[in-house]
C-alpha cells in the first residue's frame, strides 16, 4: 500500500495520479474511484477530490454527473495545438527573465543540475520536478502575471510529465538542453534567450510528433 504523509496531501495525491497517467498505469478511460484511491494512499476522500479537480483544470481528468471520472484522452491534435502556444509564452519569458536576472542564474543552474543527478540515479519523478521548476523559475523572473497565468492554464507540469514518462524525451537530452537558455540568460543577451526559449519548446514538439508517426507505423 502506498501511503503517502498528511503534509500536502493534495499535491501529493495530484502528483501520484499525474504520474500514473503519464506512465500509462492509468489508462484512458478508466474510472478514478475516490474511496479507491484514498484508501490506497491511506488518506480521505477530500484531497483526493481537489486532487481530481485540479487535474480536471488541467485538462487530464473529465467528470459526469453521476458517473464519476475518468482519465482523459490525449488526442495528438490536443497535444500539437499547445506547443506553439507554450512556445511563444516561453520565448517572451526568456526574453523579459534575462533583463530581470542580470546575469544571475544560479537558481537556474541548481535545478540544471539536480536534473543532471536525476538522471544519473535514473529517477525520471526527480528530473521532471526539477524540470518543471526551472521552467517556473523562468517565467517567475519574466515579472508579468499575465504571462504566468497564460503559462500556468496551458498545464505546463502535466505537459512536462507526459513528454517523459511518455517516453517522447530521452532523460539525458531533457536535462542537457536546458544549458543552453542558461547560457544565454547569463549573458543578458535578451534576443538570443528568447530564441533558445522558443528552440527549447519546439524540440519537445518535434520529438512528440515523432512519436506519434511512429505509432502510427
Amino acid at each position: 500500500m502506498a501511503v503517502i504523509s498528511r503534509t500536502v496531501l493534495r499535491e501529493q495525491v495530484k502528483d501520484v495520479l499525474l504520474q500514473r497517467i503519464a506512465s500509462g498505469e492509468l489508462e484512458p478511460g478508466e474510472r478514478l474511484v475516490e474511496t479507491r484511491i484514498a484508501q490506497e494512499l491511506g488518506t480521505s476522500q477530500a484531497p483526493v477530490r481537489e486532487a481530481l479537480r485540479d487535474l480536471e483544470l488541467l485538462r487530464l481528468v473529465e467528470s459526469e454527473p453521476f458517473r464519476g471520472s475518468r482519465v482523459r484522452k490525449f488526442g495528438e491534435e490536443e497535444m500539437t495545438e499547445v506547443y506553439p502556444v507554450r512556445a511563444s509564452l516561453e520565448e517572451l519569458a526568456a526574453r523579459l527573465a534575462t533583463v530581470n536576472l542580470d546575469g544571475d542564474v544560479k537558481a537556474l543552474e541548481v535545478e540544471l543540475e539536480a536534473m543532471k543527478k536525476a538522471v544519473k540515479r535514473d529517477d525520471t519523478k526527480s528530473l521532471v520536478e526539477h524540470d518543471v521548476a526551472f521552467h517556473r523559475l523562468v517565467v517567475e523572473a519574466a515579472g508579468n502575471s499575465v504571462l504566468r497565468q497564460c503559462w500556468e492554464s496551458l498545464g505546463v507540469e502535466s505537459r512536462i510529465t507526459i513528454s517523459l514518462y511518455g517516453t517522447y524525451m530521452d532523460p539525458t537530452l531533457a536535462a542537457e538542453r536546458h544549458a543552453k537558455l542558461i547560457d544565454a540568460i547569463r549573458s543578458g543577451n535578451a534576443s538570443a534567450a528568447a530564441r533558445e526559449g522558443r528552440k527549447h519548446v519546439e524540440v519537445s514538439a518535434r520529438l512528440m510528433r515523432s512519436h506519434f508517426d511512429a505509432a502510427r507505423k
